[in-house]
């Protein structure tokens, strides 16, 4: 999951500084949830898939499927 949520930052140019303060959290806390010694809550994960229009299924690693279901 952490790497999936690293991976749509860096495909989508952000920097951790900016989904950092999308997510009214530092850049360090940021960063601790990409190493995955953070764990992200559940407002940030619906927070991180409106941002890049993915499901938080995909966030989560349980399906492949980037787009959001409806």
């Amino acid at each position: 999951m952490y790497q999936r949520i690293k991976d749509l930052r860096e495909d989508n140019d952000y920097k951790q500084s900016q989904i950092a303060k999308i997510l009214s959290m530092t850049q360090q806390n940021y960063s601790n949830i990409e190493k995955g010694i953070t764990e992200i809550t559940a407002d940030r994960l619906i927070k991180l898939s409106a941002l890049y229009n993915v499901s938080v299924d995909y966030l989560l690693g349980i399906t492949d499927k980037k787009g959001i279901n409806k």
